[in-house]
């Protein structure tokens, strides 16, 4: 399927006191979505306000990055968190963010897991459920950013929130359309030509090369540029550039 327009979301705010790891400020310069760490994989405080405030100034909407409580292994690690504890951490990640877009003159427009919990609830109900009743403790109706066919969104809409399909034209895809394991050869996209080429096909066909060769549809109305890759910012800029060139018109899904 073909887009006219398409959203670009990145990860920011992936740092920890003096240490970061993203250049959001550059970053917030190409992308029309940012996903700002809420403290639990990675963020603080402070750095939570100043993303904000940057995503505020230049319009840029702001999205709650949720994970389990993971800082040691960056939200990466695979955990067994009881849904009721997860739901209200949810919901904690969400509320703490929400301050800081507010204090901004903004607000969080929408929620997307990261990490193992998002992988997790691709296939696992009873987390996918967890995140949800979360997002619905906060007391906001938020749409949930994530991978088009996962039991989130099944669940998210059974529950009356909007879902939202996302895309990464960094990461390999299986032929089912989930993405290939990290740990995985290959998982990681890293040629930027190829990355950029994935990225206007996803955009303008619906449509990418899986891992073993067989095009797969992808439908998605935002796409993912990591922030933690070298030369991410070069790399963002490229894509949105030829994304534009090819006709497509990046802008904010919400």
């Amino acid at each position: 399927m073909t887009w006219a327009s398409i959203d670009l979301n990145a990860d920011l705010g992936e740092g920890f006191g003096r240490w970061r790891l993203t250049d959001d400020e550059q970053l917030l310069s190409v992308v029309t979505s940012a996903n700002v760490a809420c403290g639990f994989h990675a963020g603080d405080a402070v750095t939570m306000r100043r993303v904000c405030e940057l995503a505020a100034d230049r319009g840029v909407r702001i999205g709650a990055q949720v994970s389990y409580r993971d800082l040691a292994g960056f939200g990466r690690r695979a955990m067994d968190v009881p849904a009721e504890e997860l739901a209200a951490e949810i919901a904690y990640q969400i509320g703490a963010l929400e301050v800081f877009a507010r204090a901004a003159g903004s607000r969080v427009s929408y929620v997307k897991p990261h990490g193992a919990l998002y992988n997790r609830v691709v296939r696992d109900e009873e987390q996918a459920a967890a995140v949800v009743d979360g997002v619905l403790l906060s007391g906001e109706r938020l749409p949930l950013l994530g991978l088009p066919g996962s039991r989130l969104h099944a669940v998210a809409e059974k529950a009356g929130l909007p879902v939202v399909a996302e895309a990464f034209g960094d990461r390999a895809y299986t032929a089912d359309g989930a993405l290939v394991p990290r740990g995985q050869e290959g998982a990681v996209v890293t040629d930027p030509t190829e990355v950029v080429e994935r990225s206007v096909s996803m955009a303008r066909f619906g449509v990418v090369t899986a891992h073993c060769g067989r095009a797969v549809a992808v439908r998605a109305r935002s796409l993912c540029l990591h922030g933690d890759t070298p030369g991410a910012v070069a790399l963002a800029r490229q894509v949105r550039a030829r994304l534009e060139a090819s006709g497509v018109r990046v802008k904010a899904f919400v």
